[in-house]
């Protein structure tokens, strides 16, 4: 799956290629965050009511792991005709160049690393931010937070995908900027 125009090395002459319209896209990041506090209350009322901890972590668990199967998926598909990554910080770049490209139609601001497995990766116009309203009182970056869950899983399927346990913790100080924090682990093969 591709959004809009295909970027090289993606063949638009690919019989399995199937494009998608980025507006698409917007709209279901837009939506599942509410999904997931939804599918969460459902699931709760069959049962004890959830405190706020409990619910919260439900809609994270759900969200990181939606985006952690897009995540996989997407590295299968569009890292296929390339040659084999040699190492970390190759695959690292590969995602904010290329699969960071595919999905938000821009490539990460910065990266940083310590060389020691720690990778930051920040985007200043985070594009599910850049849409969103800023609240007086400060509360909408603590409202933003849940929206960073799905790329967070992304992130960590896509390099699950290429051999690299990872966690990925996400934050936003101020909108529409989000920072993504990368701690890896090599897998065991």
């Amino acid at each position: 799956m591709s959004f809009d125009t295909p970027l090289p090395p993606y063949n638009a002459a690919d019989p399995h290629a199937t494009f998608l319209n980025s507006t698409c896209l917007d709209l279901l990041l837009i939506e599942l965050v509410p999904m997931a506090y939804r599918i969460a209350d459902e699931l709760s009322m069959s049962g004890e009511k959830l405190d706020d901890e409990e619910r919260r972590e439900a809609v994270f668990y759900r969200l990181d792991m939606l985006g952690y199967r897009v995540g996989q998926g997407l590295v299968e598909r569009f890292s296929r005709d390339r040659p084999r990554f040699t190492d970390t910080l190759d695959m690292i770049k590969f995602l904010c160049k290329d699969l960071w490209t595919l999905v938000f139609r821009k490539q990460i601001d910065n990266l940083k690393t310590n060389h020691r497995g720690i990778y930051v990766l920040t985007d200043n116009t985070f594009r599910p931010f850049s849409r969103m309203s800023t609240v007086a009182g400060g509360q909408a970056v603590q409202r933003a937070q849940p929206f960073l869950w799905f790329p967070c899983g992304i992130i960590r399927g896509a390099l699950t995908s290429m051999g690299i346990n990872a966690t990925v913790q996400a934050e936003t100080s101020e909108l529409p900027g989000a920072t993504f924090q990368i701690k890896t682990t090599t897998a065991k093969s």
